[in-house]
């Protein structure tokens, strides 16, 4: 495990595409010791050495790094069967799943006899988010056995948690009426193309008629880009937008690791795909990749792909309001940024959660037992301090959170709200 970590930490310094821009956040000394003192003692075990490494990559400041531990013992024990978001300082229960106790709408006013603001500065780290209404505290009710909960009646109790087995996730990818000329299309991740794509072919007559969207985004766990092409005809105006834009740049760190990585993962993906545009992207990512291997940071050539950047759209639908969130990332801050450009697009909501400065992420593993995702590229923004992270793509309508949001859609309301007013 010594060995794995020094791995780790040059990886993060040489094959992490925000090793020129993070040089110096991170102090892996502090971190090496802490596992050669736990060998001398021999307590250390893999699931405290997967802790001390995800602590250890916290000093990134970066979301869209990952490691995890194969087969643990206690993975899935590790939900506390609710979600809370904050407001002012207090943590409002958003979601119940295998905590029956609880219902949505109560709230804690401390964990672990900390109040919520004391608890956000010390795990201001773990937080990483200097708004707020971003800031994700399920891993922190992990670290927390009781707390001080109000129940819906206004009762005072105190609480103490247990851990449950997490709710296997389900995709959803739905059209629906939502009332006369106006479709609600919820899209929760972008993994799935061939679902999203059956999804648009099975409602093509509603969705060609139809004057009125609201997308909903507001969860979206990303993806591939490419997943969510097929709506950008209906979305983009008439006479369409060029959606290359030439101040911005994407470079891939073409490290001989990287590179060996990435071919073999695309190699695997080439094998398995037989849809002929899928096969397409991948050849020409895959001779890039080639081109480029040991040359560090390069632009790569996507012209075969996209011989024009111009994508033209229809004049239906007329109207789009996208729902937007801080649990909407990746993919799903790409999608956002793109339908943005449009003349026909409302976005309503809050920021996007912002994974986008550094992103296509490749995998490391460790005899099945430890795996590292980092990414390989960034945007030429960062440059500029133009980037997204703790930022996100910001609505044209911001509507903060709060608890009001638990007992009616607000963000939804306003939307047809505004369809209301401007079929008047």
């Amino acid at each position: 495990m010594e060995s794995i970590f020094k791995e780790i930490v040059h990886v993060m310094h040489h094959d992490y595409s925000g090793y020129e821009d993070k040089k110096g956040w991170d102090n892996p000394n502090y971190f090496l010791q802490k596992i050669k003192e736990l060998m001398v003692s021999k307590k250390l075990t893999k699931e405290l050495f997967t802790e001390i490494v995800k602590d250890y990559l916290l000093d990134f400041e970066d979301q869209h790094i990952y490691f995890e531990q194969y087969n643990s013992t206690n993975k899935e024990l590790k939900d506390r069967g609710f979600r809370v978001r904050r407001f002012e300082n207090k943590l409002y229960v958003t979601e119940v799943g295998g905590e029956s106790r609880i219902k949505r709408g109560m709230f804690f006013n401390s964990l672990g006899g900390y109040s919520i603001p004391e608890l956000a500065e010390f795990h201001k780290r773990l937080i990483c988010e200097s708004s707020v209404e971003r800031e994700n505290w399920s891993p922190i009710l992990s670290l927390y056995s009781y707390g001080e909960l109000v129940d819906l009646n206004g009762n005072l109790s105190l609480f103490s948690m247990n851990f449950y087995e997490k709710s296997p996730y389900t995709p959803t990818y739905t059209i629906r009426s939502l009332k006369e000329n106006v479709l609600l299309i919820t899209i929760t991740d972008f993994m799935d193309s061939q679902a999203i794509l059956n999804m648009i072919k099975e409602n093509h007559q509603l969705l060609e008629i139809t004057e009125h969207w609201i997308i909903d985004v507001r969860t979206n766990y990303g993806g591939s880009d490419s997943s969510f092409f097929p709506l950008l005809p209906h979305i983009l105006p008439e006479e369409g937008i060029d959606l290359a834009d030439s101040d911005e740049k994407m470079y891939f760190n073409c490290t001989n690791t990287n590179t060996e990585l990435q071919l073999a993962e695309l190699n695997k993906y080439i094998e398995n795909t037989n849809e002929k545009q899928s096969l397409l992207f991948l050849n020409v990512f895959k001779k890039e990749w080639e081109k480029n291997k040991g040359k560090g940071f390069v632009e790569f050539n996507f012209d075969e792909l996209f011989p024009t950047s111009i994508i033209k759209g229809k004049r239906i639908p007329n109207n789009i309001f996208i729902l937007t969130d801080c649990m909407c990332g990746s993919s799903g801050d790409s999608f956002v940024e793109i339908c943005k450009k449009s003349r026909k697009v409302t976005v309503i909501g809050r920021p996007t959660k912002g994974l986008n400065d550094y992103t296509n992420l490749i995998s490391m593993k460790w005899n099945n037992e430890f795996e590292l995702m980092y990414p390989t590229s960034r945007l030429s923004r960062i440059d500029k301090g133009q980037g997204m992270s703790g930022i996100g793509i910001k609505p044209h309508i911001y509507i903060p959170w709060s608890p009001n949001h638990l007992e009616e859609d607000i963000d939804l309301n306003a939307a047809t709200s505004i369809i209301a007013s401007s079929s008047v």
